[in-house]
């Protein structure tokens, strides 16, 4: 387990939702929450996906921004490294002591390429991706200005219809610039399709991908008939992994909400027409939220409303129960239907977010929870590291 860190001086309630070794009842809400027993067993799975297939598996970090979560996917799961999209993300990560970082975006402005460049100096391996051979300038001579260097993908879309490009010769043509620029090293392809990956069925994902695994297949032929070998072979997320895994061509996945599982992933279906969260991944991260109002008979009000989470792939889950369905929100209010009065003050419901990466960077803390009682409390490290 991570070192916890030094919480000497909060107090809860006001600085913080707990303390280790607090009665998981006691936890002030709202506050995110990680079962560590389900976190853990997701964690092993994929790492041993991605041994079993002879590929690694770079965790990301956009999802959970969190170094200690990082840290336990390296130890225990076996993650090369981390994955995030943003020069400050990627700054908490490498303060943290993560050594391996890749920035999977485009990185333009002066500043940022700046502060990019001086990434090494922490001790991490440094990558980004590029897309435009006027990147590449900038990046070079931000590396000789540092004295350092930076590792670049060539970034393709292959379906998502954001960044990147879409054909073998730009690929080549941006690669070996890369490849003759001081500073930098070319060391390969970013194919990350994102556009597919909350689609319901499997062979719907499946056909998407297929496209995107040819387009990935005739670079990296491309390239190596150019004399350019690729160290990575960038993709997959967890509606996807499976199909990157077993392509013959992409190196390392690059899976995130596999970790903690929302309920817009978890919903989609497995080759076998079954939820992905419902024997494929556990719901790991949650919601805590207390019933603080049952004055209309048939409704609890709770105080985990749209301050507490983001509401952009659908309402959160109440976790556990069929008795109670959250209907609805506003800033500091959610309202559970209760038609059974089941519910009482002070109730505690454990709610399966719809979207887990906005709802994390909502929040200052992850209380970890096992067996009833409070493991570990980790801060959301990059929370608001948008830059």
């Amino acid at each position: 387990m991570n070192k916890q860190a030094n919480l000497e001086g909060f107090e809860v309630g006001y600085d913080i939702p707990a303390l280790p070794g607090m009665n998981e009842a006691d936890i002030q809400t709202p506050c995110l929450i990680l079962d560590m027993d389900a976190l853990e067993r997701n964690v092993a799975k994929m790492g041993a996906y991605a041994k079993a297939h002879g590929v690694r598996h770079r965790s990301h970090g956009k999802m959970h921004k969190s170094v200690d979560v990082q840290k336990l996917q390296e130890s225990l799961g076996g993650a090369c490294g981390v994955c995030c999209q943003k020069v400050s993300e990627a700054e908490v990560f490498a303060r943290g002591g993560i050594k391996d970082v890749l920035v999977s975006n485009q990185v333009r402005d002066p500043a940022k390429i700046d502060r990019l460049a001086r990434l090494p100096k922490l001790g991490a391996r440094t990558i980004v991706c590029v897309d435009d051979a006027a990147n590449v300038a900038d990046l070079s001579a931000a590396a000789q200005r540092h004295g350092t260097r930076i590792e670049c993908l060539v970034e393709i879309d292959c379906g998502a219809g954001r960044c990147g490009v879409t054909t073998t010769q730009d690929v080549v043509h941006i690669a070996k610039l890369i490849d003759a620029a001081p500073g930098l090293k070319f060391s390969g392809i970013q194919a990350y399709q994102g556009a597919m990956q909350h689609m319901d069925k499997y062979d719907d994902r499946k056909a998407k991908l297929d496209i995107a695994i040819d387009m990935v297949r005739d670079a990296v032929q491309g390239l190596k008939a150019q004399g350019l070998e690729c160290d990575i072979v960038g993709g997959g997320g967890t509606g996807s992994y499976y199909f990157e895994g077993n392509s013959g061509v992409y190196n390392e996945l690059q899976c995130g909400s596999y970790a903690f599982m929302d309920a817009d992933y978890g919903r989609i279906l497995d080759k076998d027409g079954k939820r992905i969260d419902q024997g494929e991944w556990e719901n790991a991260l949650f919601i805590l939220t207390s019933v603080m109002s049952h004055a209309k008979e048939d409704k609890a009000i709770v105080d985990a409303g749209l301050k507490a989470q983001s509401v952009d792939s659908g309402l959160p889950v109440v976790f556990g129960r069929t008795d109670v369905k959250y209907l609805k929100c506003s800033d500091e209010h959610g309202v559970v239907e209760d038609k059974g009065g089941v519910l009482k003050v002070n109730d505690k419901l454990r709610l399966v977010p719809g979207h887990c990466d906005p709802t994390c960077n909502v929040h200052d803390w992850y209380v970890g929870v096992r067996n009833g009682k409070v493991e570990v409390v980790w801060p959301v490290s990059a929370r608001g590291k948008a830059y």
